[in-house]
């Protein structure tokens, strides 16, 4: 079987992620010209060598490449090959982006890409804060107890880092469940496979729960990018600290919706925003005049936050906070307040005055947490009640949620029924995984006032999908205007379809360009899986006697034999066990390298569509390897009893979509 050419030339996951086929097989030529050119290729070199390379050529002179990859290697002379070249390309990419103003429209107080390679310096403040948290929730935690408290003002908390230990447990205090922890590798000294693996781990499952990580790869933490790690480790903690404004886990929030407000449309607001409304609400209360629209300029003086503490614990109140004229001083007795309410600072009265937006946010959102003034409902939110159906909607929306962000789109999606409904998401997606297709002379970018513009995005979006095959009978633009659940689902679920299609098309090199189908993705996992020795067999992907997750353990150890523990999987005969198996097939494909966001719930009901994207993501994870690394290989630490794998969950990272929603 022939191996994957792009996996031999790329082998880093991430870095195959970020690019099409397309991409990688224009920038290979531009690589090997330059490097044919010179006879070896170094940093020093790329700054002339890149003026032809789109964007970076034309948006950066020489002089801005030169002093960009000055300020980010140490040694120019270093030689450079291919991956280097594509992380160099990346960061200066992203370098002339943010010359240009792109994507300030979309970023919030936690940025919505800090992981952005541009940020070289960290603020000594946010580490603190963000070692705080890591020492509260995590000091107790048998494996990691021995390296804290960690010390707020040294760096040690990236050297802690670089095993990926630490940041896999924070993940699972942000949103738990998220990793199973049997997955992890915690030896007291970890190889660079098994710390890789970790990496791997992290950074799919930081996705999974909504972080966006472009332009961060598992050599980033190995080698203690502080900017980066810290990026990571921010978002983890926002989503944390914002888990609880949620109507569904809050349901005293429904107080906040006036006489004239849907409350579909609190549900569809990010939680940062709902959050502000919360502040505002209780602002209302008092002599307050202003409205907070932001979580930096407009609590710089403590004002807004003197007053919003006093409705909530108006116990610990002190009349002088209000008096005092130096904001300094009232930022220090607006924390002072907090404290007799026992809440946590994260952030000291000079982040107050100098209008840290991540510290002022986490801040703000811990006071909701712990004190939130609002009333219990009287009486049940019907609304909240969902039926089985309404559930796996809910589950879906996350999953392509979750998917579109990865793919490094402009816009960052919060609901996808809401963000969608002008068309623009759509079509940034659509040119991710068919670049070229959109034509952007005729789409309006947002902000979109009239309604008719909307529709004429959302209408070359349904023309761009009969173009790509999909099946859209008697669905016109309209109905994407209008918020249509199902029809954005199932477009979206072809979509993602259609790009794990193309993205094995290209892989299989021996396929001489013939198009997949969902048989030959079927035939090839019941293939590997015989290959073991093993008479488990997939029917179909709807197949019940999958909810057991054996066969997808198989599976996965057939592609690579070391991974799967087999003393930790049961036999997935009850509902708990059947739990257990899916939790670790999801965290052990993330580990290998799939980029997955399906839920254990979607192996165990069997979902068709998440079963096929897992299918086919495995699948393109094996193709990615080189060829020796497609033959079997020998066990691990995880005493396997046959030597199988394990690699699950829901592909959406590396997959498009066709159709097929039966």
């Amino acid at each position: 079987m022939a191996g994957s050419y792009f996996g031999v030339l790329v082998s880093d996951p991430w870095l195959q992620n970020q690019f099409t086929q397309v991409e990688l097989r224009s920038l290979k030529s531009h690589f090997l010209t330059m490097r044919r050119e010179s006879g070896s290729l170094t940093l020093g070199d790329l700054p002339s060598k890149m003026s032809k390379l789109k964007n970076v050529g034309e948006n950066l002179t020489e002089e801005e490449r030169t002093a960009f990859l000055h300020d980010s290697y140490q040694n120019l002379g270093d030689e450079v090959d291919f991956e280097l070249f594509l992380r160099v390309y990346l960061n200066l990419q992203a370098h002339a982006t943010s010359r240009m103003g792109k994507g300030a429209k979309n970023s919030s107080a936690f940025l919505k890409s800090p992981t952005s390679t541009l940020l070289h310096t960290i603020s000594e403040s946010e580490k603190a804060s963000y070692v705080g948290h890591i020492n509260n929730y995590l000091g107790e935690d048998n494996f990691l107890k021995k390296f804290l408290p960690i010390d707020p003002s040294t760096n040690d908390l990236f050297e802690v880092a670089k095993d990926g230990v630490l940041i896999c447990k924070l993940i699972n205090v942000a949103v738990p469940g998220t990793i199973d922890e049997r997955a992890i590798n915690t030896k007291t000294v970890l190889n660079p496979w098994e710390r890789n693996e970790n990496h791997t781990l992290c950074l799919n499952s930081a996705k999974a729960i909504g972080c966006t990580v472009v332009n961060i790869g598992t050599q980033d933490f190995i080698e203690g990018r502080r900017h980066l790690v810290l990026g990571v480790i921010s978002q983890i903690i926002k989503i944390q600290l914002l888990a609880d404004l949620d109507l569904k886990k809050t349901p005293q929030l429904v107080e906040l919706v006036g006489d004239n407000q849907d409350v579909e449309e609190l549900m569809s607001l990010p939680p940062e925003k709902i959050l502000l409304r919360w502040m505002n609400f209780h602002l209302k209360k008092t002599e307050y005049k202003k409205t907070v629209t932001n979580f930096s300029s407009d609590v710089k003086d403590g004002e807004a936050y003197s007053y919003l503490l006093n409705v909530l614990a108006p116990e610990h109140s002190n009349p002088s906070t209000l008096v005092v004229k130096d904001p300094l001083k009232r930022a220090n007795l607006v924390l002072e307040h907090a404290d007799r309410m026992g809440c946590k600072r994260y952030l000291t009265a000079k982040d107050i005055v100098e209008g840290s937006p991540n510290l002022n946010l986490a801040f703000v959102a811990h006071i909701f947490q712990h004190r939130n003034g609002l009333s219990t409902p009287e009486k049940p939110v019907s609304f909240l009640e969902i039926s089985p159906d309404e559930a796996q909607i809910t589950r879906e929306e996350s999953a392509f949620r979750f998917w579109i962000n990865s793919l490094g789109v402009a816009s960052y999606i919060n609901n996808v029924f809401e963000d969608v409904r002008n068309g623009w998401v759509l079509l940034e997606a659509l040119d991710k995984v068919s670049p070229g297709i959109v034509n952007w002379k005729i789409a309006n970018k947002p902000p979109i006032k009239m309604p008719f513009r909307k529709v004429e995005n959302c209408n070359q979006v349904v023309k761009i999908g009969k173009q790509l095959k999909f099946s859209l009978v008697n669905v016109a633009g309209n109905d994407i205007v209008q918020g249509n659940k199902k029809l954005i689902l199932a477009y979206l679920w072809q979509l993602m379809r259609f790009n794990i299609l193309q993205l094995l098309k290209y892989l299989r090199s021996y396929s001489l360009g013939k198009e997949f189908t969902d048989a030959d993705i079927l035939d090839w996992a019941n293939t590997k899986v015989r290959s073991t020795g093993s008479q488990s067999c997939m029917k179909s992907f709807k197949d019940k006697s999958l909810s057991d997750g054996i066969f997808f353990l198989e599976l996965l150890s057939a592609v690579q034999p070391r991974v799967v523990n087999w003393r930790l999987v049961t036999k997935g005969q009850t509902e708990e066990e059947k739990q257990m198996n899916a939790t670790y097939i999801i965290s052990i494909a993330r580990k290998i390298g799939c980029s997955i966001f399906l839920l254990p719930e979607d192996i165990m009901e069997v979902n068709q569509k998440m079963i096929l994207t897992l299918t086919a993501s495995i699948m393109y994870w094996f193709f990615k390897q080189p060829m020796d690394e497609q033959r079997p290989c020998g066990s691990s630490d995880s005493e396997n009893g046959n030597q199988l794998e394990t690699s699950s969950n829901s592909t959406t990272y590396d997959t498009e979509s066709e159709s097929s929603t039966d």
